[in-house]
C-alpha cells in the first residue's frame, strides 16, 4: 500500500471482479470516480463490459492511466442505444466535469469556417462558432488568415455578397464592392436570381476541392460565349480562369492533386505535448494550427495525438486522408468509433507528404519552445509585480476594466482576466452601461464593478487577486467605493493612469488609499504586463462600444414603423436618396410612393419627427 501525495490513498477499496460481473455488453459511459467522489476519467465505448474490463487485466498502456487506475473508488456507468450516443454523452461530460486524467483540447471550436447562407441570395462570409440551419459551411481552416484570403479570392472569381442582411435588403444603389467587381449586386437586381445560383454552384465546388472541375467548366463557359460573339462574357469567365489558376499555382508545397488531407504531428518535450494539425485543401497547403491539451498531465505524444484526433473529429469535418506520424492503430480506432465510413489513414509516404509532415513536426516542436519560454518569462514578470505592488503572494488572477463610449454614446465597459499570466479569453465579459448621465466615466466604472463583484461577494464567483482599473484617481476612488459596499476592501487594487503625452512606459500607478503614484518606469517587467492586460481591456471595450454603436446607427428607423418591410423601404430610400431624404419629406412627399398610402405616410411621419 501506498499513499498518495495528495494525501488519498493510492489503493481504494474498489472490488473490480464483482463490479465487472454487472456491467452490460452494450454502447455507453462509463465514469471512473476517487476516494473524495472526484471524477478521474469519463469514458465511451462500444462494448462497456470489454472495454471496462480492459483496465483491470494485465499491463496498462500508459503511466498516466496507471496512477488513475490506482486511485479508483467506484466505476460508474451510462448504457446508451448507439455508439453516437455514447460518443455525445462523453463530449457533455468531459466539458462539464473536466476529469483530471482525461486530455481535453480546449481550443478545438474556435476554427474558423468560410460560410454560404441559405438566404434567397447566398451571403459569403467568415465564420466561427454553432453553424446555423440552413447555411453551408466550408472547412475547418487553420488561421483566421486562410479563410479571409478565400473569401477574397471567391470575390473577385465569382463576386458573390459579403454585406450583412440589414445592409443587402436597403441598397438603393450598388455599394463600392460591385463598383471594383467585386460583388455583382444582387441587391440592386443587377444579377438574376439564375445566374447568381450559378455562380453559388461553382463556388461551393471550388471551396469542395473541385478547382479543376470549376476551371474546365468555365472553360467551357468562355468558349460558348466567344462561339456566340458574346466576347464581355467571355472576356469575364477567362479572368476567372486566370485568377483560379494563379491560386493553384501558388502553392506552399507543391501537390499535382486536387486533394484534401489533414496531416496531424505530436512532439513532446520539457514534460509539454503539442499536436500540430497541418490542413491540405484542394491539393493547396493552408498553413498549421498548433494545439495543447490542457488539464490531465500528458507526457506521451501518441495519446495526445489520439485524443486530439478523437476530439477535433467529433466536432469537425473528416478530409478525404489524414496522414500521422505515429500511434497509427489507436487514431484508426477512434475514427471508427467517430464514424461508419472512415477516411483513409496512413504514414506519410512519397516527398510531399514527408514534407508536409516534417513542416508539421518542426512546427509542434517550435510551439513548445515558445510556451516553455514564455512560462519562464510569465512567472518573471508576476514575481516583479508581486514586488512592486508589496503583495503577500502572486496574483494568480487579475481583472482589468475599461470604459469606451463616443461622446457618451453607446458606453460600453469591458472586464478582462489574465490567469498565471495568460490571458483567459473565454471568461472576458462586457456590460452595456444605461442609466447614466452621458459621458459619467465615474458612474460607468461603479455601475460594471457592482454588476460584476455583487454575486462574488456573494460566494458565487471567483474572486481576484488582484483588480486593474484604466484610470486616475476619480476612476479608483469610485471602484474603491463599490468594492467596500459589497465587502470586497481587502481586494488588491491598483489604477492605470496615462502618462505625458499617453506614451508608453510613462504609466503612473494610483492606489486606492490616497499614496502617491508610483511610476515603474519603461524597461519593468512588472509594468510591462500591466500594460498588456490594460491594453487588452481598452481593445475589448472599444469593441464592444463599436458594435453597439454601429447597431444603433446602421438601424434603419423605418423599421420601428409597422406595416413597412424590406420592399416598401427599399422603394422609400430610393424614392428620396436615403434615410435624411425621408426625414425631411412631408405627408404629401411620402404619399407618393407606390405602395405607401396616406395613413401608412402619416405614420412614417410620425416615428421619424
Amino acid at each position: 500500500m501506498g499513499n498518495d501525495p495528495a494525501g488519498g490513498s493510492l489503493e481504494a477499496a474498489f472490488d473490480s471482479r464483482a463490479f465487472l460481473r454487472s456491467v452490460p455488453e452494450t454502447p455507453g459511459v462509463y465514469r471512473m470516480i476517487g476516494v473524495d467522489d472526484q471524477v478521474l476519467y469519463v469514458g465511451k465505448a462500444k462494448n462497456l463490459k470489454r472495454r471496462v474490463s480492459s483496465y483491470f487485466r494485465g499491463s496498462l498502456p500508459s503511466p498516466r492511466i496507471a496512477m488513475m487506475v490506482a486511485r479508483i473508488a467506484r466505476v460508474d456507468i451510462t448504457p446508451t442505444r448507439s455508439e453516437a450516443e455514447a460518443l455525445l454523452l462523453e463530449n457533455n461530460l468531459i466539458k462539464s466535469l473536466a476529469p483530471r486524467y482525461n486530455i481535453l483540447f480546449r481550443d478545438d471550436k474556435s476554427y474558423p469556417y468560410i460560410e454560404l447562407s441559405g438566404d434567397e441570395f447566398p451571403r459569403l462570409a467568415y465564420h466561427r462558432g454553432a453553424f446555423a440551419k440552413g447555411a453551408r459551411y466550408f472547412g475547418p481552416f487553420p488561421s483566421s488568415h486562410a479563410v479571409r484570403e478565400s473569401i477574397h479570392l471567391l470575390q473577385k472569381t465569382f463576386r458573390l455578397r459579403t454585406c450583412e442582411n440589414s445592409v443587402f435588403q436597403n441598397r438603393s444603389r450598388p455599394c463600392l464592392l460591385a463598383q471594383i467587381k467585386r460583388c455583382s449586386a444582387p441587391c440592386v437586381a443587377k444579377i438574376g436570381r439564375g445566374a447568381y445560383a450559378a455562380e453559388v454552384r461553382l463556388a461551393s465546388r471550388f471551396l469542395d476541392g473541385q478547382a479543376n472541375e470549376v476551371i474546365d467548366e468555365l472553360g467551357a463557359r468562355m468558349q460558348d460565349a466567344a462561339g456566340r460573339l458574346a466576347f464581355e462574357e467571355a472576356a469575364a469567365c477567362r479572368d476567372q480562369v486566370r485568377v483560379l489558376q494563379t491560386v493553384l499555382h501558388r502553392q506552399f508545397v507543391e501537390s499535382r492533386k486536387d486533394e484534401d488531407v489533414d496531416i496531424i504531428a505530436a512532439a513532446a518535450s520539457g514534460g509539454m505535448v503539442c499536436v500540430n494539425i497541418a490542413m491540405v485543401r484542394g491539393g493547396r497547403h493552408l498553413g498549421d494550427r498548433p494545439q495543447f491539451p490542457s488539464g490531465a498531465i500528458v507526457e506521451d505524444a501518441g495519446d495526445g495525438l489520439a485524443a486530439f484526433v478523437e476530439q477535433h473529429y467529433a466536432m469537425h469535418p473528416l478530409p478525404a486522408r489524414i496522414l500521422v506520424g505515429l500511434s497509427v492503430e489507436a487514431v484508426r480506432e477512434a475514427l471508427a468509433e467517430i464514424s461508419g465510413n472512415p477516411p483513409a489513414l496512413a504514414l506519410p509516404r512519397h516527398a510531399a507528404e514527408k514534407a508536409w509532415m516534417e513542416m508539421a513536426e518542426k512546427n509542434a516542436r517550435l510551439a513548445i519552445e515558445a510556451r516553455l519560454r514564455d512560462a519562464g518569462r510569465t512567472g518573471e514578470r508576476l514575481q516583479a509585480l508581486r514586488e512592486a505592488l508589496d503583495l503577500p503572494e502572486l496574483p494568480a488572477r487579475i481583472e482589468c476594466f475599461d470604459i469606451s463610449h463616443t461622446m457618451g454614446e453607446a458606453t460600453v465597459a469591458s472586464c478582462v482576466v489574465c490567469v498565471d499570466g495568460a490571458m483567459k479569453r473565454s471568461e472576458y465579459r462586457r456590460y452595456n452601461i444605461s442609466g447614466i448621465a452621458p459621458g459619467d466615466d465615474f458612474a460607468a466604472m461603479r455601475q460594471v464593478l457592482e454588476r460584476r463583484y455583487e454575486k462574488v461577494a456573494a460566494g458565487e464567483g471567483v474572486c481576484p487577486d488582484l483588480i486593474l482599473i484604466d484610470g486616475g484617481r476619480g476612476q479608483v476612488g469610485a471602484a474603491a467605493a463599490i468594492l467596500a459596499e459589497v465587502g470586497l476592501k481587502a481586494v488588491n487594487m491598483v489604477g492605470v493612469a496615462k502618462g505625458e503625452g499617453r506614451k508608453a512606459g510613462l504609466e503612473t500607478l494610483i492606489f486606492p488609499d490616497g499614496r502617491e503614484g508610483m511610476s515603474l518606469g519603461g524597461q519593468s517587467s512588472a509594468l510591462h504586463l500591466v500594460i498588456e492586460i490594460r491594453d487588452e481591456a481598452h481593445r475589448f471595450a472599444i469593441a464592444g462600444h463599436r458594435a453597439r454603436r454601429g447597431k444603433a446607427r446602421t438601424r434603419s428607423r423605418l423599421e420601428d414603423v409597422p406595416g413597412i418591410g424590406p420592399a416598401r423601404r427599399r422603394a422609400l430610400l430610393a424614392a428620396f436618396g436615403g434615410l435624411d431624404g425621408v426625414c425631411v419629406a412631408t405627408v404629401e412627399d411620402l404619399c407618393r410612393v407606390a405602395g405607401v398610402n396616406r395613413k401608412l405616410a402619416e405614420q412614417i411621419y410620425s416615428v421619424l419627427h
